[in-house]
């Protein structure tokens, strides 16, 4: 019986092991998951310090300073959040460590104590006669044979309790190094919190002194935020004409093929298996510049400053570094190449039903009916040197439908 004891303790003793392996292992991907967001998030917060610096070069401050200070302080929002998920982990991770050591003390004491009864036994009957007059003493040769096998198994018992006192004790040191790292590791997080806090505090500082000195420059702010809505409904306008001259054109093709007039796009076999291609591409596009930050969203939303005025963004704007140069998001070909007085040029690709503008662009690299490859090099944006800042305004329809190009490019996180 007692043979059998050891086999359901000792293979109890290893699925618990096993399990708290698994959890371990699964909450270390988890870590690795976030000290990987934490790098991205920093060099988001470096970057957002690059395009500052930029901006400060211009001694006049600007809504373009604001905003990037207020991209800057979200991030550093999401970071201190990340690091308080982290701090969460380690303290689930050390209360985990401290019930298995304490459960691996017990069953080491327990161990111990079995183990200590059985030496005495053996040291008692370490006489070699009196196992030979044990066995001698069966009343037949079954019960003889009984007897040896037991005393044999009794020595195996011994052999293996000696081993899994070795192994849990071991697992015991283990556990308990590994409760000293975490433990170090969180006093390393609660520091790095402390730090990004008061960062924190410091940029709310200055956001706050930029937004004071901005509102006494509010009346040209106004006069600005005006003629950016006229340069917007003007690019919208050429942009509406360009899709409407493609579904012109599609409903001209219907006409001499005998077919019904469409008010979509009508698309060719390989035209069909690009839309199709760009559309399960969603979230994963890559971006129209190799660096930048969004600093003006999709939709309406509430101006930065004036809390009174919105703001409708039929794309998105991402400010980058002076001299970037734009990309083409996916393959396609060039529908238009056009010239905005007093606001750069633009550039539209069709991608099957799907159009991309790329518009504020100073010198140009393609010309209309050129096919294009995923990432080709477009043109260069332009760089106001009065704001000191460099942004680019990136936009996706589908035929005559506005849609949002945050859902369309890739994600870091």
């Amino acid at each position: 019986m007692r043979v059998y004891t050891l086999g359901n303790k000792f293979f109890i003793l290893f699925i618990a092991f096993l399990l708290l392996t698994n959890v371990c292992f699964g909450q270390k991907q988890t870590k690795k998951e976030l000290e990987n967001k934490k790098k991205q998030l920093q060099k988001e917060i470096d970057y957002t310090n690059e395009l500052l610096a930029e901006t400060k070069k211009n001694k006049k401050l600007s809504l373009t300073q604001l905003v990037t200070l207020n991209k800057k302080i979200s991030v550093r929002e999401e970071l201190i959040s990340t690091i308080n998920t982290e701090i969460l982990v380690l303290n689930r991770q050390i209360k985990l460590n401290n019930e298995s050591i304490s459960n691996l003390q017990k069953d080491l004491s327990k161990l111990k104590a079995e183990y200590a009864k059985m030496i005495y036994y053996a040291y008692k009957n370490r006489d070699s006669y009196n196992r030979l007059m044990f066995i001698f003493a069966s009343a037949d040769f079954e019960q003889a044979i009984m007897r040896l096998k037991y005393m044999q198994q009794y020595s195996d018992y011994r052999h293996k309790q000696a081993e899994l006192i070795m192994s849990t004790q071991k697992n015991l040191n283990d556990k308990i190094h590994d409760l000293q790292l975490k433990k170090s590791d969180k006093g390393l997080l609660l520091g790095s919190q402390e730090t990004e806090k008061k960062h924190l505090t410091a940029e709310k500082t200055e956001k706050e002194q930029v937004f004071s000195e901005l509102q006494d420059q509010e009346s040209t702010l106004k006069k600005d935020l005006e003629k950016k809505k006229r340069d917007a409904e003007k690019l919208q306008q050429a942009i509406q004409r360009v899709i409407e001259r493609e579904l012109e054109k599609a409903q001209a093709e219907a006409t001499k093929a005998n077919k019904p007039k469409t008010q979509r796009l009508v698309l060719t076999p390989e035209a069909q298996q690009l839309s199709t291609s760009f559309a399960n591409n969603k979230a994963k596009l890559p971006w129209p510049v190799v660096k930048g930050v969004i600093s003006e969203h999709f939709g309406v939303h509430p101006h930065p400053l004036m809390k009174d005025v919105d703001i409708n963004n039929n794309g998105v704007d991402i400010t980058t570094n002076n001299g970037s140069l734009v990309r083409a998001v996916f393959e396609g070909e060039v529908k238009a190449v056009v010239s905005m007085p007093g606001a750069g040029q633009f550039v539209l690709i069709r991608h099957g039903e799907f159009f991309t503008i790329y518009s504020n662009l100073k010198d140009i690299y393609i010309k209309v009916g050129d096919k294009v490859k995923t990432k080709e090099n477009i043109g260069s944006i332009l760089f106001d040197d009065e704001d000191s800042k460099t942004v680019m305004h990136f936009e996706v329809w589908k035929g005559q439908v506005k849609l949002d190009p945050e859902d369309w490019l890739y994600k870091n996180n």
